[in-house]
């Protein structure tokens, strides 16, 4: 049984095509915090249960080390496929996660629970509850507009994706280089996650991913949408997933400052100081909660926090 799900640190999801067996069979060799079989966009409608029974017999192998979640995208609820997808995918308990696509209101994510309560069954579904997630993509006007009511949908959701080309498709919108046209919906999405708890927001693809020129733009993307608030971004090829893991991980100095805060800052509440000084900033309990933030996110990716707390013991507020 898969850990809980609560709280997963999701930097690079990557999509991998369900109806390809030379893909399904690279997945094993990749390192990445999620992959996501897909079985919507990337599979023709003749392909579909081929597809299901590809990825449900990849979801019985055991998980590599590499990768830390496993999800399957299924087709959405508005195309009638998502029923036999559920049924199929189920049946894996090696499954940790649904991507579901084209989530317009509530009751889309309603029902995929309903499905999921009922294929279980009563006590299945209590003992996976917690190592079972959802995470919805936002994909249209209406889906913005219902975001509020689609973050309180389900407690097995657990993050938001923002699919930029449906999106643009849906408002007639041209995807130029630097992505404002969508910086009302991007911010939207990763506001209405912080506000309703959502540990996840992961950000559009990145359609350009070969060679230097293709890893700029990746890297320039991420940076973007880590500016904004989102922690992941989706990914189309594995040669993506090293340049997202690294740039949604805290950086070295800001993991350094954090902990620097946190040392200090408890020296500073023995002396009965609730604000204090660092740097020659002023440091108090909001920028505190941020640094004691970091922390945890650094941790989740691998980073020596006790040695670095080791390392900053001397520190002293200012």
């Amino acid at each position: 049984m898969a850990a809980s799900l609560r709280n997963t640190l999701r930097r690079a999801l990557l999509y991998v095509p369900g109806s390809s067996q030379r893909f399904l069979d690279k997945s094993w060799l990749l390192t990445a915090d999620c992959v996501a079989y897909d079985l919507e966009d990337s599979v023709t409608p003749h392909k579909k249960a081929e597809a299901r029974r590809l990825v449900r017999q990849a979801l019985d192998q055991p998980a590599p080390p590499t990768i830390r979640e496993r999800a399957v995208r299924i087709n959405s609820v508005d195309s009638g496929l998502a029923l036999a997808d559920l049924s199929e995918v189920l049946q894996s308990p090696n499954l940790t996660t649904l991507v579901v696509p084209k989530v317009h209101s509530a009751s889309d994510l309603t029902f995929i629970t309903d499905v999921i309560a009922h294929t279980l069954g009563s006590d299945t579904f209590a003992q996976r509850k917690d190592s079972l997630s959802i995470l919805a993509l936002v994909e249209s006007a209406r889906s913005l507009t219902n975001l509020n009511e689609i973050c309180r949908a389900t407690p097995l959701l657990q993050g938001l994706i923002f699919a930029a080309e449906d999106f643009a498709l849906d408002l007639s919108l041209t995807r130029t280089p630097s992505l404002t046209e969508f910086l009302f919906a991007r911010s939207a999405i990763v506001t209405a996650a912080r506000a309703h708890g959502l540990p996840s927001t992961m950000d559009l693809v990145c359609t350009a991913y070969r060679g230097a020129e293709g890893l700029r733009i990746l890297e320039e993307e991420c940076r973007g949408g880590k500016t904004l608030g989102f922690n992941g971004k989706q990914c189309i090829h594995p040669t993506q997933v090293e340049t997202v893991q690294r740039v949604f991980a805290p950086e070295v100095e800001e993991v350094e400052w954090a902990v620097r805060v946190v040392v200090a800052d408890g020296k500073a509440g023995s002396q009965g100081r609730g604000a204090w000084t660092l740097d020659g900033k002023m440091i108090d309990a909001p920028v505190v909660e941020k640094a004691r933030a970091i922390m945890r996110r650094a941790e989740l990716c691998g980073v020596d926090i006790t040695g670095l707390q080791e390392k900053w013991k001397d520190q002293e507020p200012e």
